[in-house]
């Protein structure tokens, strides 16, 4: 059974902070991970080391997804690279098209073939499990639930909840914060 330390995620998004979320949820899950911007730097890094799966936003400056995965389906060594579509646009105008164009083509197909914006870490991490035939972790799973918990703690508290709970992570140790 293949293990996530084995496997290189590309995590492909032109917003920052949604790149850094996915690319933390699955480095949390055990994976390798690399990000890109948008799909000319996407195609960069894939050439530069083959990624085991790709995680991909649609709606990018300079290249799309969707002009990503043509070219990455009509490249022999590059086609078989596994692909989870994740947008925020998948009922609006910005990426309906494209996603239907990408179904509809069969560039992509099959359940789980993409996720909408936001995601739910489980869902997401599960999906690029099945699609590379890893077995779920226990450890994995309760990782994320644990991290789901708290940023919604993070969320609801007060300024002083969180200097006192930073205070008290400090005094204990756990974090060099």
């Amino acid at each position: 059974m293949q293990k996530p330390e084995q496997k290189i995620i590309l995590v492909v998004d032109d917003e920052p902070n949604v790149r850094e979320y996915l690319k933390t949820i699955l480095m949390d899950s055990g994976f390798n991970v690399v990000t890109a911007g948008d799909g000319v730097e996407a195609l960069e890094v894939i050439r530069k080391r083959k990624p085991d799966f790709i995680s991909l936003d649609l709606v990018m400056p300079r290249k799309s997804g969707q002009k990503l995965l043509y070219e990455l389906r009509h490249d022999v060594e590059l086609s078989r690279i596994p692909v989870l579509i994740v947008t925020a646009h998948a009922q609006d105008e910005l990426g309906k098209g494209e996603l239907e164009d990408v179904m509809k083509n069969m560039v992509i197909s099959g359940p789980g073939t993409y996720l909408e914006k936001p995601v739910d870490p489980l869902s997401y991490v599960r999906s690029i499990q099945r699609a590379l035939g890893i077995e779920e972790s226990e450890e994995a799973v309760n990782k994320l639930n644990l991290r789901e918990q708290l940023q919604k703690s993070i969320q609801g508290a007060s300024p002083d909840a969180l200097r006192k709970a930073l205070e008290a992570l400090k005094k204990a140790g756990k974090t060099d914060l």
